[in-house]
């Protein structure tokens, strides 16, 4: 693989500075070799112009976060980075390579879950140029790169979980969503670590079920919500009502048999399991008459 390698380029000012005055020398002397006849003088003074005009073309600048990638006949001869005007070989071919922060918006990919549902994903990636040599040499368009292993790394994401899970062990697109969001960042960074780009940053943008089971699953997930929600309710009645046992035994309230002992659980958890506020019935004798 080709790294990046920093040259440092001749400062541009007092270069251009001094190819004038060497262009102005030779205009003025082009001008009395004329006025003398001298053939000489005329050749060596337009030799001179030419050279020195043609030296300028080894002038360029570096803007801020930018890179100037050179080459010369094809080899690799190195990155300028300091920003200003610079001067280099002007045989030097310059490649300019930005290396701002840049953010990528993959469109909406239709792909299904870990569970075979069809769901609509898209993300956003925040990401910059850290190895130009790399960016410009091992890959033949690193903005294109970008995109096709974005999209292709958010294909494998999805596959990977569910779309939605109801506990909270289970690791889910809508339910995890930084874990998810990490998951994608080192995936991207895995394949774009070869043409020398870093992943600042990488989130889900747009995640939805598709359209033609939107209301199916929507409906299914109602139901699933429903029954977590009551295993839930049943969870922490039964909780309250060995606490309530406990607690009677305990401070000696009152002396209950087995079968007021299941009418109290049967009460209890109609009361803290249903759904609707009950009310209540007050019996005036005993739970056998």
């Amino acid at each position: 693989m080709i790294r990046e390698r920093q040259v440092a380029a001749t400062p541009g000012l007092p270069v251009l500075l001094l190819l004038l005055a060497v262009d102005a020398g030779g205009i003025y002397w082009l001008i009395t070799a004329v006025q003398s006849g001298s053939g000489m003088e005329i050749l060596l003074s337009i030799g001179t112009i030419l050279v020195a005009t043609f030296l300028m073309a080894g002038l360029f600048v570096v803007n801020p976060n930018e890179a100037k990638v050179l080459q010369l006949f094809g080899a690799y001869a190195g990155t300028v980075k300091n920003p200003g005007l610079r001067w280099a070989n002007p045989f030097y071919t310059k490649k300019r390579v930005s290396q701002r922060v840049r953010n990528f918006e993959s469109a909406k990919l239709k792909v299904n879950d870990n569970e075979g549902n069809p769901i609509e994903i898209a993300s956003v990636v925040v990401w910059r140029v850290v190895d130009t040599a790399e960016a410009v040499f091992e890959v033949d368009d690193y903005n294109n790169y970008v995109k096709v292993q974005t999209e292709s790394a958010l294909r494998n994401l999805a596959t990977s979980y569910t779309y939605d899970a109801h506990d909270d062990t289970t690791i889910s697109l809508r339910g995890t969503t930084q874990v998810v969001a990490d998951h994608l960042k080192k995936e991207i960074q895995d394949r774009l670590s070869r043409a020398g780009v870093e992943v600042m940053e990488a989130r889900i943008s747009h995640l939805a079920y598709a359209p033609e089971i939107a209301q199916a699953m929507l409906q299914r997930q109602q139901a699933g919500a429903i029954i977590a929600a009551r295993q839930r309710i049943v969870e922490g009645a039964v909780g309250m009502v060995e606490m309530a046992l406990e607690l009677l035994s305990k401070r000696d309230i009152v002396t209950l048999d087995n079968e007021r002992k299941a009418a109290m659980v049967s009460n209890l958890l109609v009361v803290l399991c249903g759904d609707r506020s009950t009310q209540p019935i007050i019996n005036t004798g005993t739970i056998y008459q």
